[in-house]
């Protein structure tokens, strides 16, 4: 989609208390700021209001590509993305110590709180963004309205609820969170760097686990601005000692799961401090309701390994910022009838069964002591391993195949 930033019109204020827009987005993290950044360039009034000025820096989404790109590029933000992201387009996929496989294509990596920061600095007008705190919402078939903490309050036909797992001002509406899975996975996030300062022998690598009972799925090493990132996903009980060894003790720890690394990594060290992230899988309900509507983590939320959050939440801001808001905003009334056509949306459900069906799938792949899951695993990277032997000797047949099988 391209955007047209001349036609983005002013919010209006009524006095010196109310601020009216055609739609306001609470949660000014990553799927809030897009969403505001994409409508303010369609010409709409969008108030994004978060308690932050400056999102702080914490391990969440470091890491950009594949369908994700193709999204943004719709959007019209790819440029911003490059400016501001490591790119790197070639990974070493390595498992006890061995390559699997070479991936190829475009990523970008970058820590979250740049990406939002990225994301924010979107808005053609900074005003719309507001530095407070959501402390109360109200919604009908017309009007809704959001309380703030300074007193002040806004008026829209819209709210978007961008706000994660914080769930207070849902369940103020009546929206409940379903745990499917407590404590699903656990990530860890750190920064390393060769003990000589020199950089590493590749751009990128991916290193899988070796055993089922240590639950590792993978570590992945990717650039950044900062330096050569860690992201480390693994199923396995967050209470478990193993958690606490990671953090203490990051860089024994890391060898001790993963020993095929050391060949490749050489003398490192952990360079920033290590920071570890507990993942529930969860569903929201009762959520179809009048003037108001919940999008990436506020409505579902994603197992980090599998690497679909990013992806969902651009299908939720594509989906609705394209295609229902501005038909929405053109007849009169939001109510559940209009909000649905969101919820019912293929390419979104598509988008949020995968996201699920991932989570169980890696899980299972990792970390069960199945037989069956067992005779897969080894099935999986096998497979993997000669199709990459294949496309050396032949480069481009294996994808000239999967094309023909597609059409």
């Amino acid at each position: 989609m391209m955007v047209n930033e001349s036609v983005t019109e002013p919010i209006e204020k009524i006095g010196s208390e109310t601020i009216v827009a055609d739609v306001a987005i609470v949660g000014g993290g990553l799927a809030g700021s897009l969403a505001a950044a994409v409508l303010a360039r369609a010409g709409h009034r969008v108030v994004l209001v978060d308690k932050r000025a400056v999102y702080p820096d914490e391990f969440r989404v470091e890491k950009i590509a594949g369908q994700q790109l193709a999204i943004l590029r719709r959007l019209g933000f790819v440029r911003e993305l490059q400016r501001v992201a490591c790119p790197y387009d070639r990974i070493l996929n390595i498992k006890e110590g061995k390559l699997v496989d070479v991936s190829v294509g475009q990523a970008y990596g970058l820590p979250y709180a740049d990406l939002v920061a990225m994301a924010r600095g979107l808005l053609p007008d900074p005003s719309s963004f507001i530095v407070d705190q959501v402390t109360g919402v109200t919604c009908s078939d017309d009007t809704q309205h959001l309380s703030l903490a300074s007193g002040r309050s806004v008026k829209s036909r819209l709210v978007v609820l961008a706000t994660g797992m914080a769930g207070v001002l849902g369940y103020n509406l009546g929206i409940t969170r379903r745990v499917l899975a407590a404590g699903h996975s656990v990530s860890f996030g750190f920064t390393i760097a060769r003990s000589d300062n020199r950089p590493f022998d590749f751009e990128a690598l991916t290193c899988y686990g070796d055993r089922a009972a240590d639950g590792v799925d993978y570590l992945s090493l990717f650039p950044v601005p900062g330096g050569m990132r860690a992201n480390l996903f693994m199923f396995r009980d967050p209470a478990d000692p193993t958690m606490r060894e990671l953090r203490r003790e990051t860089k024994s720890t890391l060898l001790r799961l993963l020993p095929g690394l050391q060949p490749y990594l050489g003398d490192f060290r952990v360079i920033d401090q290590v920071r570890n992230w507990v993942m529930d899988l969860s569903v929201v309900e009762g959520h179809l309701q009048p003037g108001v509507v919940l999008i990436g983590d506020a409505f579902q939320t994603n197992c980090p390994a599998a690497g679909t959050g990013v992806s969902r939440l651009l299908v939720d801001v594509e989906r609705l910022c394209t295609e229902y808001v501005p038909r929405w905003l053109e007849t009169d009334g939001m109510g559940q009838e209009k909000i649905s056509q969101f919820y019912l949306d293929g390419d979104k459900i598509a988008a949020d069964q995968h996201s699920l069906k991932l989570a169980w799938f890696r899980q299972a792949l990792t970390s069960s002591n199945d037989i069956r899951w067992g005779v897969q695993r080894r099935l999986h990277f096998l497979r993997r391993n000669l199709t990459h032997r294949v496309d050396q000797i032949r480069p481009g047949w294996v994808a000239r195949v999967r094309g023909a099988l597609r059409a």
